[in-house]
Formats: C-alpha cells, sequence, structure tokens
C-alpha cells in the first residue's frame, strides 16, 4: 500500500483542475508535506507557496524553482497570509475548521480553490480517525456553494492510491469557467 504521507504522486483530483488556475498566477499548496503539489504546480509555471509546519518536509523542496517555502503552525500560530491573495489554492490530506473563513479570503477573483481530504467513514481505514479531522457528508459543498462557482465535486470511498473516504471540491471564485 502506498503511504499517503510520502507518495511524490500528485492526486489525480489536483492534476485534473490544476489547469483552471489562472496561468503564471501565484499559488499557495497548504500544509504541503513533501510538496507533490508545488512541485505539479510549479511545473506548470506558477510561483507556489508551499507551507507546511514540518520543516525536514519543507527542506525536500530546496532548490525546486518556483516554490517557496514557509515553515508555520496553521493549527497554532498566527495565519501567515492575511492581504496576501493567491490565483491558486491547494489542500489535500489536511482540514482544520478554524483555518477555513481566512483560507477562502485569500483566494483571488477568478482564482481556483482545489480541495480533497478525509471524510466520516475513513475511520475504518485508519487515520484520520477523529471526527475533527474529517469532513461530514456535503460540508465542503455546503461551505463553498453561495461563495464561489462549483466546478466539480465528489465524496465517498476510493481505492486508490490507499483505500480511504475522501470529499473533493473544486470552486472557482467568480464567474464559471471552461471545464478541463
Amino acid at each position: 500500500m502506498t503511504d499517503p504521507i510520502t507518495t511524490l504522486d500528485p492526486s489525480p483530483w489536483v492534476a485534473r483542475f490544476a489547469g483552471l488556475i489562472p496561468p503564471g498566477g501565484d499559488v499557495l499548496d497548504l500544509a504541503c508535506g513533501s510538496g507533490r503539489h508545488a512541485r505539479l504546480l510549479a511545473g506548470r509555471g506558477h510561483r507556489v507557496e508551499a507551507v507546511d509546519r514540518d520543516a525536514e518536509r519543507l527542506a525536500e523542496l530546496a532548490g525546486v524553482a518556483g516554490v517557496a517555502t514557509r515553515q508555520a503552525d496553521l493549527e497554532g500560530g498566527p495565519w501567515p497570509y492575511f492581504g496576501r491573495g493567491f490565483e491558486g489554492i491547494v489542500v489535500t490530506n489536511y482540514l482544520w475548521r478554524p483555518l477555513l473563513p481566512q483560507l477562502f479570503a485569500c483566494l483571488n477573483e477568478g482564482g481556483m480553490l482545489i480541495y480533497e481530504t478525509f471524510m466520516v467513514g475513513n475511520e475504518r481505514f485508519g487515520k484520520p480517525s477523529r471526527p475533527e479531522f474529517l469532513l461530514r457528508p456535503g460540508e465542503l459543498l455546503d461551505l463553498l456553494h453561495k461563495r464561489f462557482t462549483v466546478v466539480a465535486f465528489e465524496q465517498g470511498e476510493i481505492d486508490q492510491p490507499w483505500p480511504a473516504m475522501v470529499q473533493r471540491i473544486a470552486v472557482r471564485r467568480g464567474a464559471p469557467t471552461r471545464l478541463p
């Protein structure tokens, strides 16, 4: 089984919608881990800010063209992006509900938010299993559909790259977009 923490392959969900991020724009890879999405997005010509609390994981991104790193405690420290805007925001395998309003506020007009994380039911597959780290059914859709244009939404059980219960959404701030 592939370890979700160490895989360098980008999420197929992120890869599918990355092309909708406005070209050349600044992108935030939140709780980036090993930087698999930062690498993907930098390779597409974006300037990427990869943020995580783990300095060792961030060090894996040293020297990657187009990627700047920031070590920050997103759950216990101050929000490092007040007043900053991004053309794209990518979040995978991470949920800290108190951060969501600040995160959504950082998305520029025309920008894309691509979010994929675990949901209720994942506890039968292992971690995360605590309710505070699992989305409720339809939660991302409920949070985002009135503020953004929903491009795609999915939730349910997956087998690849490992068995899990996930919820995924891709939204644009502003008008609808042409689908990939």
